[in-house]
């Protein structure tokens, strides 16, 4: 499988955007453009997993996956908060 530089831009992009979100959400700042591209896409990953196994479609477009990907990255960063605290 190749990703195009279009593709890997939109990733970022995507990725970026949903990790900054949720990093406000939880935290109330920033992780970083890496740490909130991190965590968007390993969000994006999250949210497409567990929104399938609920069977919930968000729907199609960069705006679903942000979604997606935000919902993930809440979860993530709710999991490592947890982590931390114990």
């Amino acid at each position: 499988m190749t990703i195009s530089l279009q593709g890997l831009i939109i990733i970022l992009l995507v990725g970026g955007i949903a990790g900054w979100l949720a990093a406000l959400v939880m935290r109330g700042r920033g992780l970083g453009i890496l740490g909130n591209i991190v965590v968007g896409i390993l969000g994006a990953f999250i949210g497409g997993w567990v929104l399938g196994m609920l069977g919930v479609v968000i729907g199609g477009g960069i705006l679903g996956s942000i979604i997606n990907a935000f919902i993930g990255a809440v979860i993530l960063l709710f999991l490592i908060s947890l982590i931390k605290r114990a």
